[in-house]
């Protein structure tokens, strides 16, 4: 049974637990809404996300949703057009400012559904159900993506009347590397299943209902926080740097990187287990931030 995790319990749309030691679990709490999205829900996440990147008593994070149904029917139409939404013009005559809001409103969005791609925690999603729209967004934003054998995808936004703009046409091409594919599912925004995601490259497994692909995320979290987090936070790092740029700039990125990160005594505790068949145990990383803040609160108390 997963235990709470602290510091965690004042978010209101989303359910945080953890299932294993150093392991976050991310759950969408809307079910009765098929867990579709609005401005609120958006800006909690990227709260949640940018908490449990710095937080040293999480290594890994596994985000799914509650309910059967859906791991998120994409954004909530209504809600976002109450009060008139952010495409009304009521009250702005100028198309310029009307649209700078809008770009400032995209760009917030945007931020938001970042921050699990910046976490600097592996973040494995399980989709379930349905997971069209934002749920392509979100989930090209994690680490690891699997799923269950009932998930249906599609890329919804041309249904809509707009292109996609929080993510999806941004990183799909480079996590699939199959760009007719990506190009005809997102033109038509035809439903795929399961297999094809697999077929694709898209998710690394499906499994056979929710539950166990929950089972094999927190399999494969665990594990993962069971390593170094100074070699793993940095693998994750590379690991992104080398995607969006050259070779030899990755391989220059690295040497610096490791520079720094191989006067880490991690390196000396995992190899001596190695040699002598223990289970190594990793110190936890600092946490920077709350370090300035308090040398700031001593600078303030002067």
């Amino acid at each position: 049974m997963a235990a709470s995790l602290d510091g965690y319990a004042g978010f209101k749309h989303f359910l945080i637990s953890s299932p294993a030691e150093y392991v976050a679990h991310v759950q969408t709490n809307r079910p009765e809404k098929l867990n579709a999205f609005f401005e609120d829900m958006w800006l909690e996440l990227g709260d949640i996300f940018r908490k449990l990147s710095h937080d040293p008593n999480v290594r890994a994070v596994i985000f799914s949703a509650v309910g059967e149904r859906a791991f998120t029917a994409g954004l909530d139409v209504q809600a976002a057009n109450q009060d008139g939404g952010v495409l009304s013009q009521d009250g702005v005559s100028d198309g310029s400012r009307f649209a700078t809001r809008v770009r400032r409103h995209i760009y917030e969005f945007q931020d938001s559904v970042s921050a699990i791609e910046k976490c600097e925690k592996p973040v494995i999603v399980v989709l379930h159900g349905i997971s069209i729209g934002l749920a392509i967004d979100l989930s090209c934003c994690a680490d690891i993506r699997i799923c269950s054998k009932d998930t249906k995808f599609s890329v919804k936004e041309v249904d809509i009347g707009l292109a996609a703009d929080i993510g999806t046409l941004s990183r799909l091409p480079k996590v699939v590397g199959n760009h007719s594919w990506v190009k005809e599912v997102c033109l038509s925004a035809r439903f795929f299943d399961a297999d094809e995601a697999f077929a694709v490259g898209f998710v690394s497994r499906v499994l056979e209902n929710k539950a166990k692909a929950i089972e094999a995320a927190t399999e494969i979290a665990t594990l993962i926080a069971s390593k170094s987090p100074v070699a793993v936070q940095g693998t994750k790092d590379i690991l992104n740097h080398s995607r969006d740029n050259s070779v030899a700039e990755s391989l220059r990125y690295t040497a610096v990187w490791n520079s720094a990160m191989l006067q880490s005594k991690d390196v000396a505790a995992a190899m001596f287990s190695g040699i002598k068949k223990t289970k190594p145990r990793f110190e936890k990383l600092l946490v920077y931030i709350q370090r300035v803040r308090s040398w700031l609160d001593l600078k303030s108390e002067e």
